[in-house]
């Protein structure tokens, strides 16, 4: 299976989530903060170009001339984040352009963005693979991870399928 960014996401965000989406178990149209999310990414590529771009199974916020750029409304799971854009600075390199990655969040009441800065060294390239690997045997498997019961969880697109 091609791992995406949301995949990644997920992964390190809930397991079972990672697990029910990429068996195809897609809630994500229910959910107000992905709605935000896509309403964002919207007002900020208004006209501009270098906005979302899909290459193979990713889809990347905006690429400059250095960066990578994954826009974000909160840094709430930041690791999940640098995961996602590990992910994309990897499979860009698989393709010849190298970059670095920029994470950019807005928070609904800062008026000044938070930047995060990722780069793609060879380590975190071997955690990279294993990653995938771990992911792929995850959603490869027979039984569903457990409920994880975290405060996350009530924000969650699956909160209905998991708790109701």
């Amino acid at each position: 299976m091609n791992i995406t960014g949301t995949l990644m996401n997920y992964y390190f965000h809930c397991q079972r989530q990672c697990y029910l989406f990429g068996n195809r178990l897609n809630l994500e149209t229910n959910s107000e903060d992905v709605k935000i999310g896509k309403v964002l990414h919207e007002l900020r590529s208004d006209g501009k170009d270098n906005a979302e771009i899909s290459i193979d199974n990713i889809k990347i916020d905006k690429l400059t001339e250095d960066y990578l750029v994954e826009i974000k409304k909160s840094d709430a799971d930041i690791t999940a984040v640098k995961w996602q854009v590990l992910l994309y600075l990897y499979i860009l390199k698989e393709k010849g352009i190298h970059k670095k990655g920029k994470i950019e969040v807005i928070e609904k009441k800062k008026t000044d963005k938070k930047i995060i800065y990722v780069e793609l060294d060879e380590k975190k390239e071997k955690e990279l693979i294993d990653l995938i690997d771990e992911i792929d045997t995850l959603i490869n498997q027979d039984i569903i991870p457990p409920v994880i019961h975290q405060p996350t969880c009530k924000k969650c697109a699956y909160y209905e399928y998991c708790y109701i």
